[in-house]
């Protein structure tokens, strides 16, 4: 294959690859396919999207309130770079929104309804293939041929965001999270696996609604994706996932909001030429104990340099 065909394709493949994995939605229990697949060092890709979401959820799950009916529209911008850490494939990425929040819910038993719109508490995320995916080139990774790949990353979101005491709903989370994960990818043919698991550490919340002092207990999440090779240049996925815990105490009072639940979703991504990539994605709630019975879909696009 000439090179510049060469070089064509392993851009195109890499858009693929890092479109699945930038830490893109605004809904924490995102579905994350080929987030632990091994892509070329030394690229840099900008990264914006949308997103909705409609149906019974809860903003988060501390929020007390019952038989809502919201939709979330997101706007986000990101930015995402990979490198060589020990030899090793590496990456980093920062992603941040602006969400507008509308519709209605039963508080306290009254019905209320209203609409905000803020920014929400940006994203940092660093992910390193330990395991399968030395660090190459973009004229190296050409004759790469993945197996199975592990790796680990720490996700940071910082509570920068939109956010007022006073209102029950925020777009902020006004709290640190913290989300170490393991994960790892098995390429057989054009078919790909995957599994990866998080946890959630919450910091306290000193300022949340009515004064209260909120905490919350760690959330676990486990995910399993099954993605497909249409041709070189486009790859479709299914993606299933089930998280519990995250139960909140406010003022020292528990709250039995724990979650157990699951989702389910469908992406389908394709590199256009060797700068720009897009992402179509869909997923709905199959197992819903706390505000989890909604649906939610976006588009990514994505431009290398």
């Amino acid at each position: 294959m000439p090179s510049k065909m060469l070089a064509s394709s392993v851009l195109s493949s890499s858009l693929l690859m890092v479109a699945s994995s930038v830490c893109y939605q605004v809904n924490a229990q995102d579905l994350e396919p080929r987030s632990y697949s091994n892509i070329p060092i030394d690229m840099h890709f900008i990264v914006a999207g949308y997103n909705r979401s409609q149906g019974s959820l809860s903003p988060a799950p501390e929020v007390p309130i019952k038989d809502s009916d919201l939709q979330i529209d997101a706007g986000l911008l990101g930015y995402a770079t990979t490198f060589d850490v020990a030899g090793s494939s590496s990456k980093f990425d920062i992603v941040a929104s602006r969400v507008c929040i509308a519709g209605s819910a039963i508080y306290q038993g009254d019905y209320v309804e209203g609409q905000q719109c803020g920014y929400s508490d940006p994203t940092l995320k660093f992910t390193w293939n330990f395991y399968g995916a030395p660090a190459l080139t973009r004229q190296e990774f050409a004759k790469y041929q993945q197996g199975l790949v592990m790796g680990v990353s720490m996700q940071l979101s910082v509570p920068v965001g939109s956010y007022d005491s006073d209102k029950l709903i925020n777009v902020g989370a006004n709290q640190w999270v913290f989300r170490p994960g393991f994960g790892m990818s098995y390429r057989s043919g054009n078919w790909f696996y995957g599994v990866n698991t998080t946890i959630r550490l919450y910091a306290d919340n000193d300022d949340f609604f009515n004064d209260a002092y909120l905490e919350k207990d760690p959330q676990y999440n486990l995910q399993a994706h099954l993605i497909y090779n249409l041709t070189p240049r486009q790859w479709i996925s299914l993606s299933g996932n089930y998280f519990i815990g995250g139960e909140t105490v406010k003022n020292g009072v528990e709250s039995d909001d724990e979650q157990s639940n699951s989702r389910f979703g469908i992406n389908y991504s394709w590199a256009l030429n060797q700068h720009h990539s897009v992402k179509l994605y869909a997923n709905t709630g199959v197992i819903t104990r706390i505000g989890n019975d909604f649906d939610s879909y976006g588009a990514i696009w994505m431009y290398a340099f």
